[in-house]
């Protein structure tokens, strides 16, 4: 897959991503210089952050999957279930 394929198909995946935190009150934009990442901000809260990224991967089957990443590399969720990722996303921040 050519870099720009995939900084494409990581934009889209993180907007997605983006729309589903906006339902859950939290705030986030997606940076899309190289590589696009997608920083959060709880309001009334600077100092609590994140930045979540989106990786290539692959299943059990050998297909090429997109997942959500933490900031510290680990892998948060599918990327095809952008709703899930917001709701764990949600449910650390406001833990912190």
């Amino acid at each position: 897959m050519l870099d720009g394929t995939r900084d494409h198909a990581r934009s889209y995946h993180l907007h997605r991503l983006a729309t589903a935190l906006d339902t859950k009150g939290l705030h986030a934009s997606v940076k899309t210089t190289y590589p696009a990442a997608l920083h959060i901000f709880i309001p009334g809260a600077t100092m609590l952050a994140e930045s979540i990224d989106c990786t290539p991967g692959t299943d059990g089957m050998g297909r090429l999957r997109w997942y959500y990443r933490w900031s510290w590399g680990e892998l948060l969720h599918d990327a095809e279930d952008p709703s899930a990722a917001a709701a764990k996303i949600a449910e650390v921040l406001s833990s912190r």
